[in-house]
């Protein structure tokens, strides 16, 4: 055996302490062609609006799951410019829940932010999610996207706070932001006119304790979470699979008795696989740097999808087509 000298940082040590909340990143990009063509832009958008709407002080950790080269090197430029803290790099794409676990086990803060690589953040959202976090007992998820619809496990968690806080806890149904409700629905793929019907039928409840106002439900694509909750919520099982989990761990989060809620307001927001012209014009309000363009994309139903019968063709062949393109199983 040998040994040449002793390692210099035996007797050293260092300054560094975790901030109390870490933002956590996920990104897979596997190329930058069809589907993914903006991909690249949306990230450096979404990143760039994370990182300056903190300003400092937040330690911020990005795990690349199996992404491209292009993608890989920008992400590596930004942890050697020092503008992100922590970069977890993986040879292959873990899955949704896969990379959760690794990512948010990683995480060295007590509380953990997390957000999808497509993800436009505001001016004052951590402080907004904290003051819910902070103020109502028993909450494992806080979102600022106060759009969508709330699980009958949600539902039923909020009913027992509420009945459990009779005479400290205000409720009453909070008007819907339609304009909030049509871009997340456009950003998701979604109908618009089919999700805001559908949404109607949602109950929509405000909360206020203790003088914080609070919307019932959370959405998964961007939450603020205490570690130690969100981890018990994972399925112990590894399943491989790429997409699917999340609605399970929404539901396993709500089993374990905690609350997901919403700001009220919209602090943040789902941008989709394309920069839109009304994304790219708030950016600019709010001095995000940003490149790339807004790409035309077509509005309504292309053509061929309004052959009768050529949906029931052609999206089974997109499906396939991804899988063999994309490598998945």
């Amino acid at each position: 055996m040998t040994r040449y000298g002793m390692n210099p940082a035996r007797s050293k040590s260092t300054a560094y302490r975790p901030s109390r909340v870490t933002a956590a990143v996920m990104s897979y990009i596997p190329n930058l062609e069809g589907y993914f063509s903006h991909r690249l832009d949306v990230l450096k958008l979404s990143l760039e609006s994370l990182i300056v709407s903190l300003g400092g002080g937040t330690d911020i950790m990005v795990m690349n799951n199996g992404s491209c080269q292009e993608v890989r090197e920008y992400l590596d430029g930004q942890l050697e410019a020092g503008r992100i803290d922590y970069l977890i790099h993986s040879s292959r794409n873990l899955g949704v829940i896969g990379g959760f676990k690794i990512l948010f086990n990683a995480a060295p803060g007590e509380l953990i932010a997390y957000c999808d690589d497509d993800v436009f953040y505001y001016p004052g959202w951590l402080e907004a999610h904290l003051a819910i976090l902070d103020s109502y007992p028993d909450v494992g998820m806080v979102s600022g996207a106060p759009v969508g619809y709330s699980s009958e496990e949600a539902v039923t968690a909020v009913e027992e706070f509420i009945n459990k806080h009779q005479g400290e806890v205000g409720v009453r149904e909070k008007a819907r932001q339609e304009a909030w409700e049509a871009s997340w629905a456009v950003s998701t793929g979604r109908s618009v006119q089919k999700h805001l019907a559908a949404v109607k039928e949602t109950p929509h409840r405000l909360l206020e304790y203790q003088g914080v106002e609070a919307v019932q439900s959370a959405k998964h694509f961007q939450f603020l979470t205490p570690k130690q909750v969100i981890c018990r919520a994972f399925d112990p099982e590894w399943s491989g699979s790429l997409m699917d989990g999340l609605v399970e761990l929404d539901q396993a989060v709500d089993r374990l008795g905690y609350l997901r809620l919403s700001t009220p307001e919209r602090y943040t927001r789902h941008i989709g696989n394309a920069l839109s012209a009304e994304i790219m014009e708030e950016a600019d309000r709010l001095g995000y740097q940003t490149s790339g363009e807004v790409p035309d994309i077509y509005e309504d139903e292309h053509w061929l999808l309004r052959i009768p019968g050529s949906g029931r063709i052609l999206w089974p062949l997109y499906r396939w087509l991804f899988k063999v393109l994309h490598k998945v199983k």
